[in-house]
């Protein structure tokens, strides 16, 4: 179970009337953020609950749920990628507002009647109403060569960096622009991989990419997860109500406090992500549970939520592939998996906005050496 703490002096309930968000708060504070929100797990845990564990009276259906899965190229471009200089693997994960890794084909058929309706829905769902594919969560996981490390840094998706041009795969291709890191994903998640690599110079092996429908329908395939809220949370533009206290809510409710940004601390990016952590812990322990485990059904209707709602690298595109990353994962012991926040400050154009700190070149370098991140953070 996982709550989330009121700091002191701040009213028992939080609403939001406008779309400004507070300024980010300043390095110092967002040191102590990372570190309160600092939780030995990451998305790649999740996906290791995802796929591995399932019991024998589900082995026929493993065709079945491969056969779900979405897939599209890794790669945006022809170019140079960043050097490996070990066996580490590098996972980008990311967490977007649409599920589209169709064919151009496919994408060519969609209507403008369609794309309407669909923004509509989303709008009315909380998810906003931009045009258009925004990553809402972007996590660089690093296991380590020998297998015995992860470390996981979360990229806050207000980062303003140069996107590099891509070419299309799938999505049409697009022009270097100076923008938002999540606004990448416009192009495909190849795109956003592109834009991680620019960043980091961490070169990325696979991505996994889950989206807003998807996140909620793996939490109402687990009929729920369980949180205690030390308030009442209020936020009308993520749909978001929730009593404080100890409850189970669905996937709605679950993606909503995910993704609001105005009912939790300053309202910024940043504030977030401690509850985004927070609710993906949530659905491990409850996917790992003997409730879920333990019922096939269950199990079945959850494995199937997942691979219905990733997509995947196309070396990543099958249950073998990804449930050789998980076991990979899952071996590897949670006192050694760290997670960090991506140093940052405010961007000098707009203090709304992030920009990687030098602190944070040294973090991304240590990746690119397979060191550990905590010798550069402690």
């Amino acid at each position: 179970m996982y709550a989330i703490r009121r700091d002191p002096g701040r009213k028992s309930t939080r609403t939001v009337d406008n779309e400004e968000s507070s300024p980010p708060p300043g390095p110092r504070r967002q040191r102590r953020l990372a570190a309160k929100y600092r939780r030995r797990r990451t998305f790649v845990a999740v996906a290791a609950v995802l796929i591995i564990g399932a019991p024998v009276t589900i082995a026929v259906a493993v065709h079945n749920l491969g056969a779900n899965i979405a897939s599209s190229p890794l790669r945006a471009h022809g170019g140079d990628v960043p050097e490996k200089l070990t066996d580490e693997t590098n996972v980008l994960i990311i967490g977007s507002d649409t599920r589209d890794l169709e064919s151009a084909k496919d994408a060519s058929d969609d209507s403008g009647s369609d794309s309407e309706a669909n923004s509509g829905a989303a709008s009315a769902k909380g998810f906003g109403s931009a045009e258009g594919a925004r990553s809402d969560a972007m996590i660089l996981a690093h296991v380590a060569a020998d297998g015995d490390r992860i470390d996981a840094v979360q990229i806050p998706r207000d980062t303003i960096m140069d996107i590099p041009a891509c070419d299309d795969t799938g999505h049409g291709a697009t022009e270097a622009t100076h923008g938002m890191i999540n606004s990448a994903l416009n192009a495909g998640p190849a795109c956003s991989v592109s834009a991680a690599e620019v960043l980091t110079g961490v070169r990325v092996d696979h991505f996994i990419n889950v989206d807003f429908d998807g996140f909620s329908a793996i939490v109402d395939a687990l009929d729920g997860i369980t949180v205690d809220l030390d308030e009442p949370l209020t936020d009308p533009k993520a749909n978001l109500d929730l009593p404080a206290g100890h409850q189970t809510i669905g996937g709605d409710d679950a993606l909503a406090l995910a993704r609001t940004r105005h009912a939790v601390g300053d309202g910024s990016d940043i504030s977030r992500m401690g509850n985004q952590q927070m609710v993906m812990g949530a659905i491990i322990d409850r996917a790992k549970s003997g409730q879920v485990l333990t019922r096939p059904d269950r199990l079945y209707g959850f494995l199937d939520a997942v691979t219905s709602t990733i997509g995947v690298d196309d070396e990543l595109d099958s249950m073998r592939a990804l449930a050789s990353l998980a076991t990979t994962v899952a071996s590897v012991p949670e006192d050694d998996i760290t997670f960090e926040i991506m140093p940052w400050v405010p961007a000098p154009e707009n203090p709304n906005r992030v920009v990687k700190s030098a602190e944070a070149d040294d973090v991304f370098t240590a990746i690119v050496d397979d060191s550990p991140i905590a010798d550069v953070l402690d």
